[in-house]
């Protein structure tokens, strides 16, 4: 996202550990200054789009678009009647296309769905993340903890590469459930490398089953909200 308001990077500034983390400049042009002092942005409905989930982090590397790209799938999977779209906020970034296979150039509001391994440090910044969200009255549905166990396709032995019930604890702590815990495995990675994602190149594998359960967990959690 291009945008961000002047209150918004601020308590962005304020959690996080570095000075000017975004490299902005201070100051104001008076143009902008002119703009702010209408008031901020209004949050206006997309037309057509019912609900839009957040796929974040705080943090780089955690898995958020293969996240997000599986999800997406599996939604359209578990609800073969909603029209599902994803969206890319970093518009110029391969990631998305690449895993969709797609090609073509680049031509948001409601729910965020937080992304973290269960690494501490990772956690530090998904809580960030969260909180960041929760500051722009933006509900955060929950976490979801990528790369949880590594799991031997030979003997199908389980190591924690990464930690044990990190991703839990924080959950706890933030009063935010848990949506599933996805594992580290290398058909995951392969197929999204090769734009055919699990949920749809192997949509019985036990992986694609986790995904297809957090995106029901999600749209639950939509549903019941879309009632209040």
């Amino acid at each position: 996202m291009k945008i961000i308001t002047r209150n918004v990077l601020h308590q962005m500034r304020r959690m996080s550990t570095h000075d000017n983390p975004f490299g902005v400049k201070d100051g104001l042009s008076d143009h902008q200054q002119k703009l702010m002092a209408r008031g901020l942005p209004q949050r206006r409905p997309i037309d057509g789009v019912k609900s839009v989930v957040v796929v974040a982090s705080g943090k780089g590397g955690v898995g958020k678009s293969t996240t997000a790209v599986n999800l997406a799938l599996a939604m359209a999977a578990n609800e073969p009647k909603r029209n599902i779209g994803l969206l890319d906020a970093d518009v110029y970034g391969p990631s998305l296309p690449t895993m969709m296979n797609l090609q073509g150039e680049p031509f948001l509001d409601d729910r965020a769905v937080i992304v973290s391994t269960p690494q501490d440090i990772a956690l530090l910044d998904a809580r960030r993340g969260a909180e960041m969200f929760r500051k722009v009255d933006v509900p955060v549905l929950g976490l979801v903890e990528n790369m949880s166990v590594y799991i031997c396709p030979q003997c199908g032995h389980q190591e924690h590469i990464f930690g044990q019930d990190g991703a839990k604890g924080l959950a706890e702590d933030m009063g935010v459930d848990i949506l599933g815990s996805v594992p580290l495995t290398r058909a995951i990675r392969e197929t999204s490398d090769s734009g055919q994602p699990i949920v749809v190149s192997d949509p019985g594998s036990p992986q694609a089953t986790v995904y297809r359960d957090i995106a029901r967990t999600i749209a639950d959690k939509l549903s019941t909200l879309e009632k209040t």
